[in-house]
Parts: structure tokens; C-alpha cells; sequence
């Protein structure tokens, strides 16, 4: 396994150019367009780091002919020697697992505070087993259901697992938390990357909290959907990107789902649209289920959902007031506040 030193800048600017460390494109549905046009490509896969790395363990960097990419595996250190690796992967058909590291200038220049090591797996796919993994890859994304990809990474075989049962309960577990773990044996190293959906934001209810809380959760990899019936608050002007539903949330909350990856949140300042989410999420999978409003608020909505014959179990899933209590003054705040327990929630912490 060779380790080579930092790439300079001056390689990098030249062969990627200036788009190199812009967000990144869907690197899988990119390989599988790539793949049906080129017939062979190469996926590169983080899959481990030590000290500093803006790329977390599990990012991917997709390379087809002429040095055409998409993703990242460092923001813009070793993207450059990746490539000119790919190319020979690609003739080959031999994967490789590259270290590198990254000097402290270099790491600096690209958004690291410090330098660091770095190792990529890189894989040649070509033909229609490959389509079919990257096909299953976006079928799981699609159905939000968990996706585990196990790769040799000397042989560059690859099985793929819908639950977690072939694994020792602590790496089942880190697998269901969407955590890739590699697995390093006496001549045998494994690479297992956790496909799981991402946490699904539902607001109900589209004021001011919603609009920045939208985008705060989707600036920290979540997904976000917006649920209001009324079309003067949930407009597209007023959300841009933010998935909108202008449903009753008796009716949107069945066809978005709420599986345990779903937190639900009532923002709406509004007693029709608290009660009829409440029933439906706190009755649901959802991990975590909040509602705007006061104290003296939260008392009359509780005394509404017992008369609508929720017990006292499911009363107590509401989080309410919402929020981490961290004295949250103004829409920004509050929905800071909503955004970490939402993380608290979802981490166990």
C-alpha cells in the first residue's frame, strides 16, 4: 500500500480547475449516468482518516474518462493523485487502497486547520453487476431503506446487505447508526459503508421558524419537508429548495412516512394542525416529536389530545416547549435550539 506526500497546489489547480472543491454532485446517480454513457469508470470511497480531513470516512469522488469527476475524497488535497490513480484502476480492473499525507500547508490553503492521513479504496466498475449495485444503491436511497455495501478491499469483491444480522452486535449496531466500519484482519480487510437515509425533518406548520430551521437542517445533512395547508405561508418564494407539502397533515404525514429515521415538528401556532399531527407521530416510528408553544399552551393541547384519547405514554413522546433550553429569543434562535434536540434525540445523548 504506497503512501506518497501532499500533491502541490499548483497540480491540483491545473488538472481539476477551479470547480475541484465545489459541493459536490450525487456522486451515485453521476456513476450511474457515467456508466450507461462510458461503459467504465472508477469510484473512489474514504475509508479512513487520522488528524484533520474536511471529507468524513464514506465520501466518494466518482472519475470517468479525461479526467471527468464529481465528489470529493479531501476537499482538494490528494483529488489530483486520485485521479491519476483511477486511470490506471480503470485499465487494469485491479483496485487499489492509496494513503496519503497531507502536509500542514497544503491542508491549510484547502479549509483544514491542520494536516493529516488519509486513505481511499479505489474501484473499476464496468458491467452489469456494477449497474446493479449502483441500481440498488438509489433503490434503498429512494425507499429510505438501510444499505450496507461489504467490500474486500484486496480482491475488490463487494456483497450487499439489507439489515444488519451478518455482524457482532457492536458493529451491527454503528451500522444502523449509519457509521462505516472497517474491518482489518490478519490479511483481510473489509470495508463496510452504511447506506442509511438520511434524518427526515418534518415541519408542520411553515412561519419563520420553519424557513430558517428548513435550512438548517438541511445544511447538516438532513432532509427537510415542510407541511402546510396554507399556500400564503407554503410557498416557494418563501422556501426555495425546501420540499413543501400544502397538505393537511392528516393526509401528508401517511405519504411522506415516518420511520425511525423521522423527526416531526409542529411550528404552526395553530390547535388544527397540532392536533392532527400529534396522534399520527407520537402513534408512529418517528424517534423524536416536538411542539412549538408554551407551557400554558402545551397544557391545553395536552388536555385536547386526551379528550381525542392518546394516553398518557404517547402524550409524553411530545417534546414541549421544543427545543434544547438554552434561552432562544427570535425565530434563528429557536430553531437553533429545535435543530439540537433534534441531534441530541437522534444521537442518544
Amino acid at each position: 500500500m504506497p503512501e506518497s506526500g501532499f500533491v502541490s497546489d499548483e497540480k491540483v489547480s491545473g488538472m481539476l480547475g477551479a470547480e475541484a472543491v465545489s459541493t459536490p454532485h450525487d456522486v451515485v446517480a453521476t456513476a450511474r449516468r457515467w456508466l450507461d454513457e462510458w461503459g467504465t469508470i472508477a469510484l473512489a470511497t474514504v475509508i479512513k482518516t487520522w488528524g484533520s480531513s474536511p471529507v468524513p470516512v464514506g465520501g466518494q469522488l466518482v472519475i470517468g474518462p479525461e479526467e471527468r469527476f464529481e465528489g470529493s475524497v479531501s476537499g482538494g488535497c490528494v483529488e489530483a493523485a486520485v485521479i491519476t490513480a483511477a486511470a490506471e484502476v480503470m485499465a487494469s480492473g485491479q483496485p487499489k487502497v492509496l494513503a496519503y499525507g497531507v502536509g500542514d500547508e497544503t491542508a491549510w490553503r484547502v479549509g483544514l486547520p491542520c494536516g493529516g492521513r488519509i486513505e481511499i479504496f479505489v474501484e473499476r466498475l464496468s458491467g452489469r453487476d456494477d449497474a446493479a449495485y449502483l441500481d440498488a444503491v438509489i433503490e434503498a436511497r429512494s425507499t429510505r431503506s438501510l444499505l450496507i455495501v461489504d467490500s474486500n478491499l484486496a480482491s475488490g469483491g463487494r456483497t450487499l446487505h439489507c439489515d444488519t444480522d451478518a455482524y457482532d452486535s457492536e458493529t451491527a449496531q454503528q451500522l444502523s447508526n449509519g457509521a462505516c466500519v472497517l474491518l482489518e484482519g490478519a490479511g483481510d480487510r473489509r470495508f463496510l459503508q452504511a447506506l442509511a437515509p438520511p434524518v427526515h425533518v418534518i415541519l408542520i406548520g411553515a412561519g419563520h421558524v420553519a424557513q430558517v430551521l428548513a435550512d438548517l437542517a438541511q445544511r447538516v445533512g438532513f432532509q427537510a419537508t415542510v407541511v402546510d395547508p396554507r399556500t400564503a405561508f407554503s410557498s416557494e418564494a418563501r422556501f426555495g429548495g425546501v420540499a413543501l407539502r400544502q397538505d393537511w397533515p392528516e393526509t401528508a404525514l401517511p405519504a411522506l412516512g415516518l420511520d425511525g429515521r423521522t423527526a416531526v415538528i409542529t411550528l404552526a401556532h395553530d390547535a388544527r394542525l397540532d392536533d392532527e399531527t400529534l396522534p399520527i407521530a407520537v402513534r408512529s416510528a418517528c424517534f423524536y416529536v416536538g411542539a412549538l408553544g408554551s407551557r400554558r399552551t402545551h397544557e391545553k393541547r395536552v388536555e385536547r389530545l386526551r379528550q381525542a384519547g392518546l394516553t398518557d405514554a404517547e402524550i409524553a413522546r411530545v417534546d414541549a416547549p421544543v427545543g434544547l433550553p438554552i434561552g432562544a429569543k427570535g425565530p434563528a434562535e429557536i430553531a437553533v435550539s429545535i435543530l439540537g434536540a433534534v441531534i441530541k434525540a437522534r444521537r442518544g445523548a
